[in-house]
């Protein structure tokens, strides 16, 4: 099954982010590289450093092999500045809501339940413990930020002190994230929707989205330097992933096009310049935020800590994972050929969202 995505219509004056605590749901019965490694540093016995917080963001749709020095410079800046893989995987069907439903829990589709992908206020919310449930209990304070309602199906009620669902694009997404990290967070989830906008409007690895991947690059870019501004860069762990890639103008299949996704973390303890050579699989974010914050991992989790990004040995054997088929580097493209989408009309709404097409 493949899936396209709608994103909600925004009118002419442009919607406010609706900022509150997730809406009652009733209750639930889804190898490329651009840098040089630097070899990791041997396991040591000395502790490693406690991550204040954590941020996490996410890319929807964003495929590895659309970052380019050129195009993306502050996401390689990242990978350069921490540790990272170009070949990680997301979860199959490799779809927005089950992806995230894995990647914000630590565990698999079949055991957080999430396996539609759209909102759908009957079925309730996710089945298990995640990252943000699990900071919660421990006194830590959790926030959403995101462009796609659908995800307050992650938010069980009680574990996400706020949620705000913005209707527009990657700025305005990057302009709210912005408010809630002045105000100060523990745990914070940041969702982009440019590259998955544009790869059901215009094709993955169109010129349109290549141009909307550069700029995210920028949104992400006004992100961080908000965390500056804010004086929380020194403590805080940065995750940096995508739930999935695309072919065409879909995604949703075992295509490596649609599985294969960026994984990149920089923060306290991180070895810089890292090239992570054990396999690195969505789920495995929520499970190195809760290590990273020394927080009491669910005993039944499918991921694992990243440790390698931390000069330790990873214990999950290695398997060879699809590679993405070899193709020429695509150029930026010139003035007017590239696009954001910061207000999607009526035909960006009949690409994106969440109906399974075929």
């Amino acid at each position: 099954m493949l899936w396209a995505c709608t994103v909600p219509a925004v009118t002419s004056t442009g919607a406010p982010p609706s900022k509150a605590s997730p809406p009652p749901l009733p209750s639930s019965t889804a190898r490329l590289s651009t840098l040089a490694p630097t070899p990791t540093v041997p396991p040591t016995s000395t502790p490693l450093p406690r991550s204040s917080r954590v941020l996490v963001l996410s890319l929807d749709g964003l495929r590895p092999d659309a970052l380019d020095p050129s195009r993306t410079p502050t996401i390689l800046g990242l990978a350069e500045a921490g540790a990272y893989t170009l070949t990680a995987q997301t979860t199959y069907p490799s779809a927005t809501l089950p992806a995230h439903g894995s990647m914000l829990s630590g565990y698999a589709g079949e055991q957080h339940g999430l396996t539609w992908n759209d909102y759908i206020p009957r079925n309730g919310f996710i089945l298990t413990p995640t990252l943000f449930s699990v900071a919660h209990h421990a006194g830590l304070s959790t926030e959403m930020v995101v462009s796609k309602e659908k995800l307050v199906h992650i938010a069980s009620p009680g574990t996400v002190d706020e949620f705000t669902y913005v209707p527009g694009g990657d700025f305005a997404v990057a302009e709210q994230a912005g408010i809630a990290i002045a105000d100060g967070f523990d745990v914070l989830f940041v969702h982009f929707p440019g590259p998955d906008t544009a790869g059901h409007q215009a094709g993955w690895m169109s010129p349109i989205y290549l141009g909307t991947v550069a700029h995210t690059d920028e949104a992400v870019r006004r992100t961080l330097a908000a965390l500056e501004a804010a004086g929380l860069q020194e403590g805080t762990l940065i995750v940096l992933t995508s739930d999935h890639g695309g072919h065409g103008e879909v995604h949703g299949s075992s295509l490596p096009e649609d599985m294969t996704i960026p994984w990149i973390v920089v923060g306290p303890g991180v070895v810089p310049g890292t090239q992570l050579t054990a396999p690195i699989i969505v789920y495995d974010t929520a499970a190195t935020a809760m290590w990273a914050l020394r927080l009491t991992l669910p005993s039944d989790l499918a991921g694992r800590p990243v440790e390698e990004a931390f000069g330790a040995d990873t214990a999950r054997p290695w398997e060879n994972p699809p590679s993405l088929a070899s193709a020429p580097k695509v150029p930026f493209p010139a003035p007017g050929l590239g696009g954001r989408v910061e207000k999607v009309g009526p035909r960006a709404d009949a690409w994106a969202g969440s109906r399974a097409v075929g």
